[in-house]
């Protein structure tokens, strides 16, 4: 029987989350105003970007979870998981412009197009913007069907990032963490495929049968 939980059990599971979300945050910043990290940029760039992809991921384990559980509820939790994804994201981007750069638009966008890895990560938090300002109820009724189009770019943005963290963790030769997060990533992406594929067979036998009818 799958878990369905009543109006004030969301409320409290929504509640939750979101505090376990934002428990990253206010830990790095109460060690950062304490001074407990050795290296205070390189700990808010390394625990932002950490956990960009860890809810990045999770929001692409909704659907799947989903899926395999019935639990149809789920899917009111993924633009919560999507806007912390954001959130991280721009906090990591904010360090880099901020204590990398002193706001210094031009130099931040030389460092950009010389260095591969920090392409492709500003590229993925780029793409994240539209998703995270067309979040809301007005501007998905406002887009329509284009609003499920324009949030496909999680499709790119998934694998930009896996790359971005790749390239990061390779000029320590530390490749355990990027195979293990690149694995998840790409099983949550070739479940989404093998579903499409599977509704697109399935459409294709439907649709002589109906014809012949």
């Amino acid at each position: 029987m799958a878990f369905n939980p009543s109006p004030r059990q969301f409320k409290a599971l929504k509640a939750a989350l979101f505090v376990l979300a934002l428990l990253p945050f206010l830990r790095m910043a109460w060690l950062t105003a304490a001074g407990v990290p050795v290296d205070p940029v390189e700990f808010l760039t390394h625990g932002s970007g950490d956990w960009a992809l860890y809810l990045l991921c999770a929001t692409l384990a909704i659907t799947p979870l989903r899926r395999l559980t019935g639990w149809n509820w789920v899917v009111r939790l993924r633009r919560m998981a999507g806007l912390f994804t954001f959130f991280y994201a721009f906090m990591h981007f904010m360090t880099f412009l901020w204590f990398d750069h002193f706001f210094d638009v031009a130099a931040m966008w030389k460092d950009v197009l010389k260095r591969p890895f920090i392409t492709v990560g500003f590229a993925a938090f780029v793409l994240l913007i539209p998703l995270a300002v067309t979040s809301t109820n007005a501007m998905i009724r406002r887009l329509g069907r284009n609003w499920a189009l324009l949030h496909k770019a999680i499709y790119v943005i998934a694998p930009l990032a896996i790359l971005h963290y790749w390239w990061m963790k390779a000029g320590k030769h530390n490749f355990e963490q990027p195979i293990v997060w690149g694995s998840v990533v790409g099983v949550l992406l070739l479940l989404r495929v093998w579903w499409s594929l599977s509704r697109t067979r399935a459409e294709k036998r439907i649709t002589p049968a109906s014809v012949r009818s």
